[in-house]
């Protein structure tokens, strides 16, 4: 059972409307599946309309978000769940504790500082839940090739696709997450190629 989702997604608020729609279906996906949604706690861009979808179809959410971010203003003020850390290292682990997958929507380099952070723990077996990207018109294409070359070049190996999964539209989340690869604590004996 899908309990709790943690959401990478960006704080630009200047991006295609495409992807502010997406964040809304997503939100939508997981208050409909009765998903506790947890997200970087921001009130600006996808991760505002990911928690004003989420508050406004009275879905749970959870919102975590260093210190500093509050300091300017960056928190989302209608969560009740905003939980604020020292920095960012602990907002990363913090995100992923206690979650039954990790759902990636388009973004700039904190997400993708996000993602590979928990990559590179899956392929380690430290986390070990599915890792699923929706790749809104291609959004993804270019680092999905990217993940062919380190593995066609032999820095990553086959078995290491297995890591991540992806979808085009937020509708197909919860079946991708269900039907993700396994994976456990043993990837560590695979880790070194």
């Amino acid at each position: 059972m899908i309990s709790n989702v943690c959401v990478f997604c960006a704080s630009s608020h200047k991006v295609d409307k495409k992807y502010f729609d997406v964040a809304k279906r997503l939100a939508k996906v997981l208050v409909e599946n009765k998903i506790t949604t947890v997200y970087g706690g921001g009130a600006v861009g996808l991760m505002g309309q990911l928690a004003d979808t989420v508050i406004e179809k009275n879905g749970n959410i959870i919102g975590i978000i260093p210190e500093f971010m509050m300091d300017v203003e960056w928190g989302h003020k209608s969560i009740s769940n905003l939980i604020i850390v020292k920095d960012m290292h602990e907002r990363k682990k913090k995100l992923i504790e206690n979650i039954d997958a990790i759902v990636i929507l388009p973004g700039g380099s904190g997400t993708l500082e996000e993602t590979m952070e928990v990559i590179t723990l899956k392929r380690l077996g430290k986390f070990i839940k599915p890792i699923i990207f929706v790749n809104t018109d291609g959004f993804y294409n270019h680092l999905f090739d990217f993940f062919d070359k380190m593995i066609e070049e032999k820095f990553m190996r086959e078995e290491h696709r297995n890591i991540w999964s992806f979808v085009n539209t937020p509708e197909e989340i919860i079946n991708a997450i269900e039907s993700a690869p396994e994976w456990d604590e043993s990837a560590i004996s695979i880790a070194a190629v």
